[in-house]
């Protein structure tokens, strides 16, 4: 059995602090409940103004060197960022180029990190990967999807699911198998012109596309060649499990917020609902398991730079208990609104949805919880 620490240590850097300040203060006046509805009806899905200024307040170079234009901070002071963008339900290609990003660090070569790294740190460029497939697999190594050395370069076939904001990204990191092993090949956008389905998730603030892969022909330089592959897979995984973690206490937050304000003012038979027992005891336990859940994200962001099974604990952890957390929490704001809670004018729905999408990329809470069972109690012992 692995020794698990009495307490778990948070460490909270002053730079983190003003990341999260910044992040309430611009989301707070740019991205209220109006702001999220107005975008639902665009292509894009999202305000590219506020990612602008998004950018020119470095937040898409948090944990990217200075060298490539970054702030150069550890990939857990995202969390900090995150965590306001779901209280928010800010709707963004911001994951989906943190993500590309942190998988070029560990898999690009110089030439690709300098030409691509820059470009997403100002905003000029999105950037996503393709991980997932048809399978519903949660484990990130490709199976079907595959590349064959040609010649001049590659072909490709099979396909990709759910990859963020592919429809406006300047470039697809594609996960394949090629001899039998996984490695990420950089696609750009002209490439993949007529290959993109937009698919339709349960969260509407999302944008996601399903990407045929069939007969694509790409060149030699499209291979990530600076590093490990299946590590950089790893690494964007856990990357996004820390990620979607934050912006789950976050939205757990912003839904708790929205249903007390309703409990404050809502009167039934001349008074107010939020004194009867039945309610006030819920939210009573929605604040403490979101409590528990942020000390638990936290945990996870500061171990996320120490290798070993302590950080994949934390991770998984945080990750499997704000997922639960975010969707009840979600779940009683549309039971307490009562019969116009079910209806899509309530903005609970919108929080309700963000939940279920986020409590299932990246792996669900009883997939975690299974693999927290074989590093907590391993096999034969």
């Amino acid at each position: 059995m692995i020794a698990m620490q009495a307490q778990a240590e948070i460490e909270y850097s002053e730079e983190e602090a003003l990341l999260a300040q910044s992040a309430t203060e611009l989301l707070g006046a740019h991205c209220d409940i109006a702001a999220v509805r107005s975008s639902l009806a665009t292509e894009s899905g999202y305000d590219r103004e506020l990612y602008r200024r998004m950018a020119e307040l470095g937040w898409l170079g948090v944990s990217v060197p200075a060298a490539y234009g970054g702030s150069e901070l550890s990939v857990g002071a995202l969390a900090s960022l995150c965590e306001p963008m779901g209280r928010h339900l800010l709707a963004s290609p911001f994951l989906a180029s943190t993500l590309a990003a942190q998988a070029l660090l560990c898999a690009g070569n110089e030439a690709q990190k300098r030409r691509l790294l820059p470009e997403l740190v100002n905003g000029a460029a999105i950037g996503s990967v393709a991980l997932s497939e048809p399978s519903g697999s949660y484990e990130p190594e490709p199976r079907t999807a595959r590349a064959m050395r040609t010649p001049h370069g590659f072909s490709l076939s099979g396909s990709k699911t759910f990859a963020l904001d592919a429809q406006h990204a300047d470039f697809v990191l594609v996960a394949v198998r090629l001899q039998e092993q996984p490695a990420l090949l950089l696609v750009p956008a002209d490439a993949l012109a007529g290959r993109l389905r937009r698919e339709t998730l349960i969260d509407e603030t999302r944008r996601s596309a399903r990407i045929d892969l069939e007969g694509l022909q790409l060149g030699r330089d499209a291979l990530l060649d600076g590093g490990e592959a299946r590590a950089a897979l790893d690494h964007v995984q856990r990357v996004g499990w820390l990620l979607l973690a934050a912006e789950m206490a976050g939205g757990a937050e912003g839904v708790m917020q929205l249903t007390l304000e309703y409990l404050r003012t809502r009167k039934q038979f001349g008074k107010l609902i939020g004194g009867y027992q039945a309610l006030k005891h819920p939210m009573v336990e929605i604040l403490c398991a979101i409590e528990q859940g942020r000390s638990l994200l936290y945990h996870a962001a500061t171990a996320f730079d120490r290798p070993g099974p302590e950080r994949a604990i934390a991770l998984r952890m945080a990750k499997a208990q704000l997922g639960d957390t975010y969707v009840q929490a979600a779940d009683r704001a549309i039971q307490f609104h009562g019969a116009i809670g079910f209806t899509y004018e309530c903005h609970a729905q919108l929080f309700f949805r963000r939940a279920q999408w986020a409590q299932h990329t990246f792996g669900d809470s009883l997939h975690h919880r299974r693999h927290l069972a074989e590093l907590l109690w391993p096999r034969g012992r």
